[in-house]
């Protein structure tokens, strides 16, 4: 048996044991990185911790960590609130505005990961506080990075195109922007209707400015949303734990819109006032925002230094937010990556590609490319994945039997649109940013819905962009 059809059992088993033992399958894929890269594939420790993904742990630690303050001190119910005014009290639209932030961050230069990083905690929290599927919020906003992504000044549109003109292929700078906001739009709306946004729209709109709850503060109770199932999917919304109390969200749009105080019987805080560290926090998500856009600076160093800022000033705010950094989820992502790093370090996801491109038949050899980069990209990185398949593509593109600008649209949105899966660095940001969740539903939720868009979406864009031959 090969090397490199070893690591992929063992891939599998670190799925199988994580599943039905409930063990957290990072600290298996730290195992079985070292096991594998031990055994088989003869690397060292440097080998192995190469593919730690180091940036990933800091964004994760430093964004949870940055808002875990926000939320002590009030500063994301102020947010819900100043949203719901936006809207005129609508909050069905409010995953769409989600969705269409995150795409303006992405098509003008963000980094898809610092948009979700800077967009998904406060959607999250909203979703908490009026009872919104956290899985139909944090789809949204990744979708809606995805959407944006491909625009011609994008970071993703710049290195795709990049390589369509070092390889000398036929490109399209229009279509594959056109292509992935498409795709993504289309998801995005299939989703809201399939996971609650429906039961939204039907609730009309809530009262704002202290006329029923958009006013009223829930800053730390445990909330629970209704439930539906889709697609084998449970799109249950919030499963809260204050104290050893939960609470079950009424269905009348009235009680939808109104979150309890934190202790009953008490008024719950103002959330319309700013207070000093409110405005204080405030300041500091605005530098965030323009650090990374404008200065491209690391969002996990600068939300790091902008946490500690805060917790100096006021460390009764502050105190157990350290406590409340994803740390289960920093385990998982950061294990599994570091799996596939070994993965990549013995050359088998080379090995996978190869094999594919060496088929004698285009059309099946299109459609396979488009299924390893959305497989391998929702446990790695997107951007190189894309530059490893496009290069594969290549010798086959020649024979002029496929449209290159089709098959480069199809690998790239192949590619981007699985980063909803929990094992992606978009997936892990939602994850991580969802409070008051249990986060191991969460997680399997995202691990479904993940596996349904990679078996689903690849054929499609392979159907609609490859077959007819676009370029």
């Amino acid at each position: 048996m090969s090397p490199e059809l070893i690591s992929i059992l063992v891939l599998v088993v670190v799925f199988v044991i994580a599943t039905t033992r409930s063990v957290n399958m990072g600290a298996l894929a730290f195992a079985a990185a070292f096991g594998v890269g031990a055994l088989v594939a003869d690397l060292d420790a440097d080998g192995i911790f190469a593919g730690f993904p180091g940036d990933l742990f800091v964004v994760l630690v430093g964004v949870t960590y940055l808002f875990a303050i926000a939320r002590a001190n009030g500063t994301t119910d102020w947010l819900v609130h100043a949203a719901i005014r936006l809207v005129r009290g609508r909050v069905a639209l409010i995953p769409w505005v989600m969705f269409a932030l995150t795409g303006a961050l992405t098509a003008i230069g963000a980094v898809s990961p610092a948009a979700v990083a800077i967009v998904a905690p406060i959607a999250l929290s909203f979703a908490v506080r009026y009872r919104i599927s956290p899985l139909l919020m944090g789809t949204m906003v990744v979708h809606g990075a995805q959407a944006g992504g491909f625009s011609p000044i994008s970071i993703y549109g710049t290195i795709v195109n990049g390589i369509v003109e070092r390889e000398k292929l036929p490109g399209s700078e229009i279509t594959l922007f056109l292509a992935s906001l498409t795709v993504n739009l289309v998801i995005a709306a299939v989703v809201f209707v399939l996971f609650g946004g429906l039961k939204l729209w039907a609730q009309g709109s809530v009262a704002v400015d202290g006329e029923g709850g958009a006013a009223s503060g829930d800053s730390g109770g445990g909330t629970s949303g209704t439930s539906t199932s889709t697609g084998g999917v449970s799109t249950n919304g919030v499963s809260g734990d204050t104290g050893g109390t939960s609470r079950t969200a009424a269905t009348s749009p009235t009680a939808v819109a109104t979150a309890a105080p934190a202790h009953p019987g008490e008024p719950g805080p103002d959330t319309t006032r700013l207070t000093p560290a409110r405005t204080a926090t405030l300041t500091a998500l605005v530098a965030l925002v323009v650090a990374v856009l404008a200065f491209d600076l690391d969002a996990g160093l600068t939300a790091i230094t902008l946490a500690v800022l805060l917790s100096a000033a006021w460390p009764e705010d502050s105190r157990v937010a350290v406590g409340q950094i994803a740390w289960p989820t920093v385990l998982l992502i950061c294990g599994v990556l570091t799996y596939v790093g070994v993965l990549d370090e013995m050359g088998t996801i080379t090995w996978a590609g190869e094999g594919v491109s060496g088929i004698g038949v285009p059309l099946l050899a299109a459609v396979l490319l488009c299924y390893i980069g959305a497989i391998v990209s929702a446990f790695a990185s997107s951007v190189g994945i894309m530059g490893a398949l496009i290069p594969l593509a290549v010798p086959f593109l020649a024979q002029g039997e496929i449209g290159a600008i089709g098959m480069v649209a199809a690998l790239a949105v192949s590619a981007t649109v699985v980063d909803v899966s929990p094992f992606s660095t978009n997936g892990a940001l939602v994850l991580a940013a969802a409070p008051d969740v249990d986060r191991e539903r969460f997680f399997r939720q995202l691990m479904v819905y993940g596996g349904i868009v990679v078996a689903v979406v690849p054929a499609v864009v392979w159907l609609v962009m490859v077959v007819p031959g676009w370029g």
